[in-house]
């Protein structure tokens, strides 16, 4: 009986999840070389989880740089910025607090809502039901399966008209704790079918395009998010011969793959992966892209925080060779979100705009012959974070639906 219990209470403590209590999240800003050598030994030597950039070799002079120590290490690290003489700024004071605080408590209901973060569970039924309840401009299908063995649902939004349609593919939730960018999935979901016939701009679109809407991509990550750790950024995939969990998928795929700014230590947050396209996550999207390559004639992944608007290259600082272009509709997008709440965006190539990163699956889809290939950095700048709290759900998604429809105007007047 002892021992039943035991295992009872040891089953009870795996699943309870991780808790932030004292944890900060610092932001530095590097003056020197000398300032930025000492947070590369940060990140290497203590365990500190970097938020921006992602990791700590990406780190420059001048750079904002947030990252979040966990109370243990604290001390540590104090007393190494304090000898150092560097600004430091404290935006989390306590993050389990702001844990809690993202979440308004009223939640009394399961049931889906396009203003709260909605559990995978919840989303996988939503999935069904939007599909059902709108099939004369929704169609499903399952692009494979996640490494845990999680449906991948894919949502084709567009008037069916018997014929193939050019198509723009959209991505959300590559990094599992960028809840943002889940709840945008849904919310472009459910404005483009409820705003069809009314809104004259997004009747012409579904009339002459389709959407692919992956609504979570990295599904088992999102997962366990929920129920272990909210932190958590990766796929969950084992990584034979190391202890270490998960792949960054956007450092998976074939663009300058394991080169600059990702890892091939399976235990860094941008671990590239054992190959390339090694995540079955990466390898179910790219199969598809590749066999509908012909009508793709755009690729939009949403991520966050920073508020910037992406194109390629990130693997390299060579100019793109349709670089005017993607930049003035990258231009072009940022006023038409900015119109609405007068949030500023920044955009430009991402080595050059926000760090240098290979395998992303922004370059991959452009050198693949994907010309409009964007990445979307949600809110904020970092005062929440990853954390952004539920009640800017609504205004984030309202402002980065006109940055979408710009994009996807512009593509359908620009046929290729």
């Amino acid at each position: 009986m002892k021992v039943l219990l035991l295992l009872g209470l040891v089953a009870v403590a795996l699943c309870e999840p991780t808790k932030f209590v004292g944890d900060k999240v610092l932001r530095l800003t590097p003056g020197s070389e000398e300032d930025v050598t000492i947070i590369r030994e940060i990140g290497h030597t203590i365990k500190v989880d970097f938020w921006k950039p992602d990791s700590p070799d990406l780190v420059t002079v001048g750079m904002t740089v947030d990252i979040h120590v966990p109370a243990a290490q604290l001390d540590m690290v104090f007393t190494i910025l304090q000898q150092s003489g560097m600004e430091v700024k404290v935006m989390f004071e306590n993050l389990q607090e702001a844990v809690e605080a993202q979440m308004d408590d009223k939640r009394a209901t399961k049931a889906h809502d396009y203003t709260k973060y909605n559990s995978w569970a919840t989303i996988n039924d939503w999935v069904v039901s939007i599909s059902s309840a709108n099939a004369d401009l929704i169609s499903r299908q399952v692009i494979g399966n996640t490494y845990e063995g999680r449906p991948m649902h894919l949502l084709t939004i567009g008037k069916k008209t018997g014929s193939a349609k050019p198509a723009i593919f959209m991505d959300c939730g590559f990094h599992a704790r960028e809840w943002i960018t889940h709840a945008f999935c849904q919310w472009f979901i459910n404005e483009a079918v409820s705003t069809y016939g009314s809104d004259p701009e997004m009747t012409n679109l579904l009339d002459r395009m389709d959407f692919f809407v992956l609504p979570v991509f990295n599904i088992d990550g999102y997962e366990h998010t929920w129920t272990n750790d909210r932190m958590w950024r990766k796929t969950r995939s084992r990584n034979s011969g190391s202890s270490c969990i998960g792949t960054d998928p956007n450092r998976n795929f074939d663009a300058g793959w394991c080169t600059v700014g990702a890892s091939s230590n399976p235990c860094s947050e941008t671990y590239c992966g054992s190959s390339i396209e090694s995540e079955i996550e990466s390898k179910n999207l790219a199969n598809f892209i590749r066999s509908n390559k012909s009508i793709i004639k755009a690729y939009l992944t949403v991520h966050s925080y920073s508020q910037m608007l992406l194109f390629p290259y990130s693997y390299k600082y060579g100019l793109a060779a349709d670089h005017s272009e993607l930049l003035s509709v990258s231009q072009g997008a940022i006023a038409a979100l900015r119109s609405l709440y007068g949030t500023r965006y920044t955009s430009g190539p991402g080595a050059a705009t926000i760090y240098p990163a290979a395998g992303g699956s922004d370059d991959w889809a452009y050198d693949l012959g994907v010309k409009y290939s964007y990445t979307f950095e949600l809110r904020d700048e970092g005062r929440y974070g990853f954390l952004l709290p539920e009640s800017q759900i609504k205004p984030t998604c309202e402002e980065t639906m006109l940055a979408v429809k710009y994009i996807a105007s512009h593509v359908l007047n620009n046929l290729y």
